[in-house]
């Protein structure tokens, strides 16, 4: 049997100590990776770092809040002493606020935008800087379906997702002008069930919710890994309602708005559950505890997408088959309705 193609690769991967990040750290542990796991929590690092040995990995523990670009250098640094040349560097930590945007504090919405933005591009320069004069390397984008479409109640978050996007095109672009073997790839993500609405800060009446159909964790790690696997595509879709939502925001955007607004606010919030008091906005969530890859909506959550197995085997043409019959559905149904 031929060894996993990331099998003995040292692998940045940032928010790695909950939810997706989780997830994708024991899917690098199964590949037999060495992996370098950034993020705030102890507790979360920890249990973290086990489960990649428990796959059959190595995993190395460094703390830092990526917000700040000087701990992310020098936890970079570290890392090439201890574990060796970094050959992929795979950003996933985030931070939202849950909130009407005229109710979010002006530090609110600054905090979530260093994390969620700037903390893939400190992540990024970081790599960069480490990868460009070796001329090869790795760096995976982690966004969301939210990097093309805002929704109500996630202002910061999506914004800072789409600013993602944006500058990775432009990086992606200056790396092609100057030749470089340094490869930057993007995997967009559906609803993902993680600890993220059970930390996250939230201003609403009820239980933040992601917005149905819900995918597990490992469904986005397994997206994520592939991508770091094989860079050359600029972008991947992570689940049907990822593609359809794409697509329908190509040819119907002033539609979905309209849809939006009338379904967007109600469909991400649950009465199933007592509003959150916990935050990691400010402060690890999980420097005492540890919550794990997967959030509280394991009985609505699929464990797998036929669409991403698609994406990855029958390239770009044979997901937009497969999705466009979603997202054709999907514009008939709202213009049904408006």
């Amino acid at each position: 049997m031929s060894a996993h193609p990331l099998s003995g690769q040292v692998v940045v991967v940032t928010g790695a100590s909950g939810g997706v990040g989780r997830a994708v750290v024991r899917e690098l542990g199964a590949q037999g990776a060495n992996v370098a796991l950034i993020a705030r929590g102890t507790t979360g690092l920890g249990a973290a770092a086990v489960d990649v040995g428990v796959a059959g990995g190595v995993g190395q523990v460094y703390e830092a809040d990526v917000a700040d670009y000087d701990q992310v250098r020098q936890a970079a640094e570290r890392i090439e002493a201890e574990l060796g040349p970094i050959d992929v560097w795979i950003n996933v930590a985030f931070s939202s606020v849950f909130a009407r945007f005229t109710d979010v504090r002006p530090e609110e919405f600054e905090r979530t935008t260093a994390v969620t933005y700037l903390g893939y591009v400190w992540g990024t320069k970081v790599a960069l800087d480490l990868m460009r004069p070796r001329g090869r390397g790795t760096i995976v984008q982690t966004g969301s379906a939210l990097s093309y479409r805002g929704i109500p109640l996630q202002s910061a978050y999506c914004g800072a997702k789409h600013a993602v996007k944006g500058f990775t095109e432009s990086v992606r672009t200056e790396l092609l002008a100057e030749r470089s073997g340094v490869q930057i790839t993007m995997v967009q993500l559906p609803a993902v069930n993680t600890p993220q609405f059970d930390w996250v800060l939230s201003k609403l009446r009820r239980h933040p919710q992601p917005v149905p159909p819900i995918y597990q964790p490992e469904v986005a790690a397994r997206g994520i890994v592939y991508a770091a696997a094989h860079p050359e595509r600029k972008e991947y879709w992570v689940g049907a309602t990822t593609a359809a939502t794409l697509l329908a925001q190509r040819v119907a955007p002033a539609l979905v708005d309209r849809y939006l607004a009338r379904t967007g606010i109600e469909a991400q919030q649950t009465p199933d559950k007592p509003a959150g008091e916990v935050s990691n906005l400010w402060e690890p969530a999980d420097e005492s505890q540890d919550f794990g890859a997967h959030g509280g909506f394991d009985d609505r959550s699929h464990a797998r997408s036929p669409q991403l197995w698609l994406s990855q085997h029958r390239g770009p043409v044979a997901v937009a088959v497969a999705a466009g019959g979603v997202a054709a559905a999907l514009a008939l149904s709202l213009r049904a309705k408006s």
